[in-house]
């Protein structure tokens, strides 16, 4: 009774203690993640002489500069939005206004209008409330930063200390599990950053094509619009190409309303270029997997951690799947026409003789030419 009481406690501890940890958990799993996607061009610039911290640094820095770039163009694409917004607000209101007089017979006007809005009481309550509210925001967003501070931390000493990291986990296995525990790690290596390499290259294209029809249209803020499809397209899944999309076609709306069907209609042909074309050449020898069970780990990954486990999903299962191959055996499976597309069998046989035929050729069947000819086994699928 004592020791399943100890091992009640002890389960109860470890639970309290994972839930007050799961935070940091999945910072560090971003964090190695992250490691494993730069640690390629690391190695290399380790490779050419540079140290190995001076490099992680380096890279780091590209990064952080590249999505403060990201981060100033949006931003200031917004706050053009909003300013100009603000500045045709009046103009909305009085087309507004003219439209209700004109169809219910009122006679209203912006001035009332106006200082109905200012004086109501559902706005002075939303001023109260937004004002109480700043304190839960700022610390939301320092929460924020500090969660990312984090998360760069941990990535620069698991991508500048790789080697040693390794030598440490595996001084304490025995020598056959040393050898797969860095094989592991090196596929890991090979997949989480060629998946994110080949989604960059992706990116850029798509930034690229995309900025070219924005420009041809005249919409407003071209460069930022099409980094944010390039990126939002490439690095959320499922769902990001239609987030992506979105925006430029609102902006494109206010232009003109036809230009937002000729911004769908580009989006739209692009995706299938895209989704035939473009991916499967970048990814096949990075991330191969099948589209079905890409989307149901983006799933999986999505109801056990949220968008963290959307972003990683893909090259973890890459990863894994890379890694079991080399212990799973594969045999020779005998051709199926029906695989390639093909109808090779003759008219008026039956089922039997077909695969009598296709897995043994017997002597006589198909001539002299085939009588002399070994059993051979079929081409593999």
């Amino acid at each position: 009774m004592v020791l399943a009481l100890a091992l009640y406690a002890c389960f109860r501890l470890g639970s309290w203690a994972f839930d007050q940890l799961i935070g940091l958990l999945i910072n560090i799993l971003i964090a190695f993640f992250l490691a494993l996607a730069i640690e390629p061009a690391v190695s290399r610039m380790s490779a050419r002489g540079m140290r190995r911290g001076l490099a992680t640094f380096l890279v780091f820095l590209v990064v952080l500069v590249a999505g403060a770039g990201f981060v100033v163009l949006l931003g200031s694409m917004l706050a053009g939005q909003i300013v100009d917004m603000v500045d045709e607000f009046p103009k909305y209101l009085d087309s507004v206004i003219n439209w209700i007089n004109q169809n219910f017979r009122t006679d209203l006007s912006r001035v009332e209008v106006q200082d109905s809005l200012l004086h109501s009481d559902w706005l002075q309550k939303y001023v109260q409330n937004s004002a109480t509210g700043v304190l839960d925001v700022s610390t939301t967003v320092l929460g924020g930063l500090f969660r990312l501070l984090t998360i760069f931390l941990f990535s620069f000493y698991f991508a500048a200390d790789g080697p040693r990291l390794r030598r440490a986990l595996c001084s304490v296995l025995p020598p056959t599990r040393q050898a797969e525990v860095l094989r592991a790690w090196e596929i890991a290596v090979d997949k989480t950053g060629g998946y994110l390499y080949s989604r960059g290259l992706m990116a850029l294209i798509s930034g690229i094509a995309h900025y070219i029809l924005l420009v041809i249209l005249g919409v407003p803020y071209a460069p930022a619009l099409a980094v944010w499809v390039g990126l939002v397209s490439q690095f959320i899944p499922t769902i990001g190409t239609y987030l992506a999309g979105a925006l430029p076609m609102l902006i494109a709306f206010t232009v003109d309303p036809w230009y937002a069907l000729w911004v769908l209609g580009f989006v739209v042909i692009y995706q299938q270029f895209e989704n035939y074309v473009l991916q499967p050449k970048l990814t096949s020898k990075t991330v191969d997997i099948h589209p079905a069970v890409a989307f149901g780990s983006v799933i999986a990954g999505t109801a056990l951690m949220g968008a963290v486990g959307a972003l990683i999903a893909i090259p973890a299962v890459a990863t894994l799947q890379a890694f079991l191959g080399a212990y799973v055996r594969r045999y020779d499976v005998t051709d199926d026409p029906r695989v390639h597309g093909r109808h090779l069998w003759r008219r008026g046989e039956s089922v039997l003789s077909r695969l009598r035929r296709v897995t043994t050729k017997a002597p006589g069947n198909d001539g002299d030419a085939d009588a002399e000819r070994p059993n051979v086994p079929g081409p593999r699928v």
